[in-house]
């Protein structure tokens, strides 16, 4: 009979976990180390509460507990862009889940006592059963606390990331060179030629953000445009914005749920960034609903985040608790499909996925240089959890775990014609 091990160091366990290795190097408070020793990477965990985080929400919610607490520390890459580290955690790092009778070698070999959980930072969303008291998933009252954990942080600090945009969306690149702002101001247009937007339109942008398409249809393409959003942080700064530019005749932001817009017989309508918030079990009814509210031949744009493929499966419980409460991504072929069976026509569809790869090392690139400004507006804990954020997202969409799709749909008229042009008119 084998006699189970007294003593686990920290090192061990992990080594027991992580068969392929470590391509950075690891140290614990306990004297343990592995992972290569002249790594410019270095992970440390540094106390005892660390360990209870990490053995008590296994996988990324326990290792980012600690990393916000301060419990475990990264050295050789900046708080505000530890790409490199990601890179490493998400293309290198292999964890394996060990047998029940290993499982239970190591936790007693660490400690019994590290299984009590340490309260969560207080960055951290509750978790799905105990958001109940918000509402019903995705009904108006929890998808506007949803809206408010991320969007209302600061706008200030959304100033800090996003620059002169304040556009929190894919971009678009017409060249690998291209500046942030450059591409920012070609997804709109993008979005206004898909749309095929003329002077003395009617333009409903839903989930609109700080009104960067509301702001950019009505400048360029002389259209009346609606935006709605469910912050209130966002419709205060996107209604300062269109007084600025002197917008106010042709432009407006309302703190307003779109399922609450009354006006109809709209000839377009955005949607840039929403669909990922709304459910997909709801996917039907906010399609029947933008249907809704075109006028016969109007079309619709749905820019979102979407799956590499359509299985169904939940958020990472990080993205969940930290970024954005119950959001929800499946694949094009979805989104589609719903959009054909509410009575939409489907004329076009493109993956942006390179392109959000790009906007995010803008974003991140953004934090760092506004490092110091950043940590004042929200406080350390915050802004490293949005360098963390906007990094593993980027590697995401380099490897192909999440993409970007622009679906474009139109609404027949009682002839089938979809008053499209033979060819595609937009460009690319």
């Amino acid at each position: 009979m084998t006699t189970l091990a007294t003593h686990v160091s920290i090192a061990e366990a992990l080594t027991a976990v992580t068969p392929d290795g470590l391509p950075f190097r690891f140290t614990a408070y306990d004297g343990s180390a592995t992972g290569p020793e002249d790594s410019p990477v270095h992970m440390h965990l540094a106390s005892e509460r660390g360990l209870s985080y990490v053995l008590t929400a296994p996988g990324d919610l326990g290792l980012v507990r600690a990393y916000v607490m301060g419990d475990l520390e990264i050295t050789g890459v900046h708080p505000g862009n530890p790409y490199d580290l990601m890179r490493m955690m998400l293309n290198h790092v292999h964890f394996h889940r060990p047998s029940p009778s290993e499982a239970l070698r190591i936790v007693r070999g660490l400690g019994w006592s590290h299984l009590k959980p340490p309260p969560p930072p207080p960055q951290e969303h509750l978790p799905k059963w105990r958001r109940t008291f918000e509402g019903l998933r995705h009904s108006k009252a929890r998808d506007k606390a949803a809206i408010h954990h991320h969007y209302d942080v600061s706008n200030r600090f959304y100033e800090l990331i996003l620059g002169p945009s304040m556009t929190y969306t894919c971009a678009v690149y017409p060249s690998a060179d291209a500046t942030l702002e450059e591409a920012q101001a070609e997804k709109y247009d993008l979005v206004a030629r898909k749309l095929d937007l003329r002077p003395g339109q009617r333009l409903l942008d839903v989930g609109c953000g700080w009104g960067g398409m509301v702001r950019h249809a009505a400048r360029e393409y002389g259209v009346q445009a609606l935006g709605v959003t469910l912050s209130a942080a966002q419709a205060e700064w996107a209604t300062q914005a269109i007084k600025r530019d002197g917008l106010e005749d042709r432009a407006e932001v309302r703190f307003l749920d779109y399922r609450d817009v009354a006006e109809r017989d709209f000839d377009a309508i955005s949607s840039i960034g929403l669909t990922e918030h709304i459910g997909v079990r709801n996917y039907p009814s906010y399609f029947g609903f933008l249907l809704d509210r075109l006028k016969p031949g109007g079309r619709l744009l749905n820019h979102s985040i979407t799956r590499p493929d359509n299985r169904f499966r939940s958020t990472g419980a990080f993205i969940d608790r930290y970024i954005f409460p119950d959001g929800e991504l499946i694949g094009s072929g979805r989104i589609i499909a719903e959009a054909q069976d509410a009575g939409f026509e489907v004329r076009h569809e493109e993956n942006l996925r390179e392109h959000y790869a790009l906007t995010l090392a803008g974003w991140s690139a953004n934090l760092l240089a506004n490092w110091d400004k950043a940590v004042a507006e929200v406080g350390y804990p915050t802004a490293k959890i949005w360098g963390l954020y906007l990094a593993a997202c980027r590697v995401g969409f380099e490897r192909n775990t999440t993409q970007l799709h622009q679906v474009l749909a139109v609404k027949l008229d009682d002839d089938a014609n979809a008053h499209f042009p033979l060819r595609p008119t937009w460009g690319s």
